[in-house]
């Protein structure tokens, strides 16, 4: 790697590194390794352990309120190859990798090959860097998907959070009342409302029994003042 991919590459990375070698190896594809302990495998195998570390971190300082059954949710979405590779396609990183012959234009480039550079180029960070150095690369990276995975996990936990909020401070446990329900067999539409105890909140339509009662259980959220409504949020 000449002077000006290095400084390309840092720029994309934001981070300069201290020693390039370290940046050099985090490229190098054992497709190309004349011995595959010359590879990026070994930088690969510890970059998925400081994402994880750091992601893990990131969601437990961000998220207070959630279980421990949440954020796994959040963190299998986000430290996922599928995601890594996303990111790594996103800052143009399979350019820079040294693979072999044929392999360039392999499917796998844009997949496990780049998710495999993406953790081996986070390694290459933490080595030159430390772990702030690598925190501070992955925060940044990752910032938009984690919005992204909040925001999923809310949609899938409105019944989550209204039972375990009512069986907490009502000591019992939320009902959903089917009220209507429209359309031909094969198209379907429900109508329900949560019910805790005497009180009913305002019902929602949904396209299955299943969507409605998310729907519901979002209302019972509002109504009882635990989350704003937004006409932007779509449950």
């Amino acid at each position: 790697m000449d002077d000006k991919e290095l400084k390309q590459l840092e720029q994309l990375l934001g981070y300069e590194f201290s020693n390039p070698l370290l940046l050099e190896e985090a490229l190098s594809h054992s497709s190309q390794a004349e011995n595959r302990r010359l590879s990026n495998e070994r930088l690969e195998f510890l970059g998925d352990s400081v994402l994880a570390l750091v992601i893990c971190q990131t969601l437990y300082t961000r998220f207070p309120d959630y279980l421990e059954g949440d954020l796994t949710k959040i963190k299998s979405r986000l430290v996922s190859r599928k995601t890594c590779a996303k990111i790594a396609n996103n800052l143009g990183l399979s350019s820079f990798v040294k693979v072999g012959k044929g392999m360039t234009r392999s499917r796998a480039m844009n997949g496990s090959i780049a998710a495999g550079v993406f953790e081996s180029i986070t390694a290459a960070i933490y080595f030159d860097g430390g772990l702030e150095a690598a925190a501070e690369f992955l925060i940044r990276v990752f910032s938009d998907l984690i919005d992204e995975a909040d925001a999923q996990q809310h949609q899938e936990n409105f019944k989550s959070m209204l039972q375990q909020y009512s069986q907490h401070h009502f000591g019992v446990t939320p009902i959903y009342e089917l009220l209507d329900e429209k359309g031909p067999d094969h198209n379907k539409c429900f109508e329900t409302a949560a019910v805790i105890g005497h009180r009913r909140f305002n019902s929602a339509w949904g396209i299955t029994k299943k969507d409605a009662e998310q729907k519901s259980a979002y209302n019972a959220l509002v109504g009882l003042g635990l989350i704003e409504d937004t006409e932007e949020l779509d449950v």
